[in-house]
């Protein structure tokens, strides 16, 4: 007889459990921002478990990250999130990322489910640029640039439509064309309302646009902050993407979770404060505070906002947690006897 089940719920599992649901997604995100705000979470950090000896190598060598949290609120959960980056997957015909996310009851601390993270990896980042698009970028934002068109870069637009669902231009800028290309085949087949444009010119494509979403593994900035126009939002998402001057020229600052940044230390605002030319004080807001209404988002159309996301264990916790409540409901998934007598 078990005395304690454990759900396994695989990809295919968590698809028809909602995890694709991009606005059950961002609706997850804003209450993680708010209850991480409110101080309902527990959130250690990430382990970054690195092979090789600097960030180039990392992005060769590739790495796994361990995000373990508890998540209050309607979630009440607590799990890991562990995610291995391959970058030569490709090589061998696998995905370059793959994430197990683990689910323990807050209570007997015993393992509930153990699930598919990868889809809900992609989706809460998505939803993250979702979020601060909603928050800070012009209300008639009509002309998008995404910089990386990779497994982020769908999501994004996702996303990013439904925060501002004005956009009807997108600008689709990678360092091989053909993935441009093949990104841009992909938005005429499920975003008909936008046109995209692959392109190699990012000047042109940057001072054009409203919203510069940038998810690429760059070592060296390629966005300038001289190239952004009155109310442009600029998204450093990822690592090292563009110049203090994108820093320098905002009106205001803003990020997912500021701590965590600076932890990583691999993005433009924190390499900026690790070298005493960004102060905490000049910090405008995390996400959190301006859903809060503690702190004011986009205030008019001529501000330029600068924004960085680094993401955070709790945010896979609490998809997870809802996709697998779901499943309780709805009899899915597989259930094995973690504890027998």
């Amino acid at each position: 007889m078990s005395k304690a089940d454990l759900l396994f719920l695989n990809n295919k599992a968590m698809e028809a459990m909602g995890v694709l649901d991009m606005k059950a997604v961002m609706k997850d995100a804003e209450r993680v921002y708010i209850l991480n705000h409110e101080g309902d979470v527990i959130a250690p950090g990430k382990c970054v478990m690195r092979w090789g000896k600097t960030v180039e190598d990392e992005n060769t060598l590739g790495r796994i990250n361990a995000m373990p949290g508890y998540i209050g609120g309607e979630y009440d959960m607590a799990g890991i999130k562990w995610i291995g980056s391959g970058p030569q997957n490709y090589k061998k015909g696998l995905p370059r990322a793959s994430v197990t996310v683990i689910l323990n009851d807050p209570d007997t601390k015993l393992p509930v489910c153990i699930a598919d993270g990868t889809a809900v990896s992609t989706m809460r980042t998505g939803a993250s640029g979702g979020v601060a698009i909603k928050l800070l970028a012009k209300s008639d934002a009509s002309v998008m640039t995404i910089c990386g068109a990779g497994a982020q870069a769908p999501t994004q637009l996702e996303a990013a439509l439904i925060a501002r669902p004005t956009l009807t231009k997108l600008y689709i800028y990678d360092i091989v064309p053909a993935n441009a290309e093949r990104f841009a085949n992909l938005v005429r087949e499920r975003f008909p309302a936008v046109t995209p444009i692959p392109t190699m010119d990012i000047e042109a494509a940057t001072r054009a646009s409203d919203i510069i979403d940038c998810v690429t593994l760059a070592s060296e900035p390629f966005i300038k902050g001289e190239w952004l126009k009155k109310g442009a939002l600029v998204m450093n998402m990822a690592d090292y993407e563009v110049d203090d001057e994108c820093v320098r020229r905002a009106d205001k600052v803003c990020v997912d979770y500021w701590e965590n940044i600076k932890h990583r230390m691999i993005s433009t605002v924190a390499l900026m404060w690790n070298k005493g030319e960004f102060r905490d004080e000049q910090l405008h807001a995390e996400l959190g505070e301006i859903l809060t209404g503690e702190k004011c988002g986009r205030e008019n159309d001529d501000e330029i906002i600068y924004f960085n996301a680094v993401g955070a264990g709790i945010m896979d916790i609490a998809v997870t947690a809802r996709c697998y409540r779901n499943a309780l409901k709805a009899g899915a998934g597989t259930t094995l006897a973690f504890w027998e007598e």
